[in-house]
């Protein structure tokens, strides 16, 4: 299957399990993440990817991203899974 299979060019969202699911919601995750790992990060840069990613986890969810992925930074993935739980939204 190709992106364009999933979603295509003429579309900017999907809705999946009654979660709108925006092209792009992968590449922000991937970008927030990116920063969040940043030791650099000022502060509040830190905690507005931390809010942009907590808005994006419903649709990742969504998508099965986390049926599939691990996250590798501790920090991120603890973040993450006490906001989702451990629960693939396959099972509810």
């Amino acid at each position: 299957m190709r992106a364009q299979d999933v979603l295509p060019d003429t579309q900017n969202e999907i809705e999946i399990q009654g979660t709108t699911v925006r092209k792009g919601t992968v590449g922000a995750f991937l970008v927030n993440a990116a920063a969040f790992a940043n030791p650099a990060l000022a502060p509040a840069a830190r905690e507005a990817a931390l809010r942009d990613l907590e808005a994006l986890l419903p649709a990742l969810r969504a998508l099965g991203l986390f049926d599939v992925f691990e996250i590798r930074n501790p920090q991120l993935r603890a973040f993450v899974e006490a906001r989702i739980g451990a629960a693939s939204p396959l099972e509810a």
